[in-house]
C-alpha cells in the first residue's frame, strides 16, 4: 500500500480530473516569449472557452525552486499546467520552459497526450521581427508531419519556411517538441508569428489576434474578438502618443514602413523610448 502511494507521490504528472474528450487537439504556450505571445493566448483561450486545469507537472525536477521572478509586480512560480474545454474539445498546455531535462519534460508532456490520445500538436512562438509595429502579422507554421502540413494549407499559413538551427546553437524548445513528437506518430506544429523588436518585452495583441483567428478558424470556436480589438486599438493611440512626444521614434519607424534598416544604435534606442514610454504609463 506505502510502495503504490510513493509511486503516486513521485509520478511527475499530477491528474486531477478527467476530461470528457475525444481525440483533442493540444495547443502548447510558453511563457518566455516575444511579446508575451504563448502565455496570452493560452490565456485568452482559457477564458473564452472556460479552460479548468486538469493535470500538471512537478516543477522540482525542471526548474531551480530557489528564486522566483517577478512579473507586473507579482511572484510569478514556475508553473506547467494542461487545461481541458470538454465542449471545443481542446487540451491547453501553459508552462515556463525548463531550465534543464528538456527531453524528459517534452516526454512527459507527450506522455500526457498520448493518454489523452491528441491527434496534433501546435505549439506557439514569438520570433523577434527587424519590421514595423503597422505591418501586418504573418503566421508561419513549421511541421514534422507533410499530411498536417496540407490539411492546414487552406489557412493562410506560411509553409515554406526551411528553417535550421544555426550551427553551434542549441535547437529550440519548439523544435525538440517537433521531433520528439515525431518519434511517437503525433503531428505537430510550430506556429511563429513576428512580433517588432521594441514589442518584444511587452504585449503584442496584433500578433496575438493573428494565431487566435487562426484557431477560431481550425476549431470553429467562434470568438467575439471585440476586446482584443480594442487592446489593438489601445495601442496604436499609445504608440503614435510616443512618436508624437519623441522625433527620432517617429522617424526610425517611419524607415522600418519603408523597409529600411535601423543602425544597432538606433534599435536600441527606439527599443528603449518605446519601453520607458509604456513603463511610464504603467506608473
Amino acid at each position: 500500500m506505502s510502495s503504490s502511494r510513493e509511486a503516486r507521490e513521485k509520478d511527475p504528472l499530477r491528474f486531477w480530473c478527467k476530461p470528457e474528450l475525444n481525440r483533442p487537439s493540444l495547443i502548447i504556450g510558453w511563457s518566455v516569449d516575444a511579446g508575451r505571445l504563448g502565455t496570452r493566448v493560452i490565456n485568452y483561450l482559457n477564458r473564452k472557452l472556460d479552460g479548468r486545469i486538469f493535470c500538471e507537472i512537478e516543477p522540482a525536477d525542471f526548474f531551480p525552486l530557489g528564486g522566483v521572478s517577478i512579473e507586473d509586480d507579482l511572484v510569478q512560480f514556475p508553473e506547467s499546467k494542461f487545461y481541458a474545454s470538454d465542449v471545443d474539445n481542446l487540451v491547453l498546455f501553459k508552462s515556463a520552459p525548463p531550465n534543464y531535462a528538456w527531453h524528459e519534460f517534452l516526454n512527459l508532456v507527450l506522455d500526457a497526450a498520448e493518454r489523452w490520445q491528441v491527434k496534433e500538436i501546435y505549439s506557439l512562438g514569438g520570433m523577434v521581427s527587424p519590421g514595423a509595429h503597422t505591418a501586418p502579422r504573418e503566421l508561419v507554421g513549421i511541421f514534422n508531419s507533410p499530411e498536417l502540413k496540407v490539411a492546414l494549407g487552406q489557412y493562410n499559413l506560411n509553409a515554406d519556411l526551411d528553417y535550421e538551427t544555426p550551427a553551434g546553437q542549441r535547437p529550440t524548445l519548439n523544435s525538440f517538441l517537433l521531433w520528439a513528437a515525431s518519434r511517437r506518430n503525433i503531428a505537430a506544429v510550430n506556429l511563429w508569428v513576428p512580433v517588432p523588436f521594441y514589442l518584444v518585452p511587452m504585449d503584442d495583441p496584433r500578433a496575438q489576434k493573428r494565431v487566435l483567428e487562426f484557431f477560431n478558424r481550425r476549431f470553429d470556436l467562434k470568438l467575439d474578438f471585440t476586446d482584443l480589438d480594442a487592446d489593438i486599438s489601445r495601442q496604436n493611440e499609445e504608440l503614435a502618443e510616443v512618436r508624437s512626444r519623441v522625433p527620432d521614434v517617429d522617424e526610425f519607424i517611419k524607415r522600418l514602413e519603408s523597409n529600411l534598416a535601423l543602425s544597432t544604435e538606433e534599435n536600441q534606442k527606439l527599443a528603449t523610448e518605446v519601453e520607458n514610454f509604456f513603463r511610464e504609463k504603467k506608473t
